[in-house]
């Protein structure tokens, strides 16, 4: 009996000696480099705003587990010299691992723009949300970019079972009380009103919410993996919705204080 104990020992000291144990797919330690990733790059977004009266940005979204495409994505932006900065609009993973976290801001960061990026419902599986707020920051926040406020929402109230507010009514206020500076309002979201995992028992409050925006321009969605231009209330409020990546294209929008264009571009 001792004998076979004392051979095991070998054994398993002879294994650890030369492999490494992996952690736990939700395990929280991060490097560096994947550390408050949103607000790295809204600073030095803003450290490049020139408070120009035109705005060129991206919408693209649900990554998940097509990375190939994704890295065709980011060359193809990186061969345009005409674009301030890119928003990912959620699902940037499957199921909310770590490594697939990883694995897509490792393709992102290689862009030669400012990204930020919102959550989406895949990303909330597991313990991804904890994963997003320790690798991108707060799940509502907001900037103001050469005269615009783009606010950026958590909306996926599917995966909160309805346990806390989704929408923050409560964040949304605050950005409707914000007295800084901007002639136009731009917000962002996950899954529009009418998706099974939005909360529409409060869709129209949150429309009355948002649109006590200053000169909210028009809404901005991921989440249905095709192109959409939606007037959801039927009042005049546009939502573009951007396609998943594997379709190989992308919402390109240009705003300036008077008006605002968009295109789909396929690469």
């Amino acid at each position: 009996m001792w004998k076979t104990v004392w051979l095991c020992g070998i054994v398993l000291g002879c294994w650890g000696c030369s492999h490494t144990f992996e952690y736990h797919p939700y395990e929280l330690k991060l490097q560096n480099k994947y550390k408050n990733i949103n607000q790295r790059n809204m600073e030095e977004l803003l450290a490049r705003d020139r408070n120009r009266d035109t705005v060129r940005f991206i919408m693209m979204g649900d990554t998940q587990r097509w990375y190939d495409e994704t890295k065709a994505f980011v060359k193809a932006v990186n061969r345009r010299t005409d674009v301030d900065f890119v928003i990912h609009g959620g699902d940037i993973t499957d199921f909310g691992l770590k490594k697939e976290y990883y694995w897509i801001h490792d393709i992102m960061s290689g862009l030669n723009v400012p990204y930020v990026a919102i959550i989406g419902n895949h990303d909330n599986l597991g313990s991804g949300e904890e994963v997003y707020e320790a690798m991108y920051g707060a799940l509502n926040f907001s900037f103001i970019y050469s005269g615009i406020k783009f606010v950026y929402l958590n909306t996926n109230a599917l995966e909160y079972d309805y346990s806390m507010p989704v929408p923050d009514f409560k964040f949304i206020e605050e950005q409707i009380a914000d007295t800084s500076y901007y002639h136009s309002s731009v917000v962002a979201m996950h899954v529009p009103p009418e998706g099974t995992e939005f909360n529409n028992n409060v869709a129209k409050p949150f429309q009355e919410y948002i649109r006590r925006l200053t000169n909210l321009r028009f809404c901005l969605h991921a989440h249905n993996h095709r192109l959409m231009v939606t007037d959801f209330f039927q009042d005049g409020l546009i939502y573009y919705g951007s396609d998943a990546i594997v379709h190989r294209n992308y919402l390109l929008f240009t705003v300036t204080p008077d008006s605002y264009t968009y295109e789909v571009v396929y690469f």
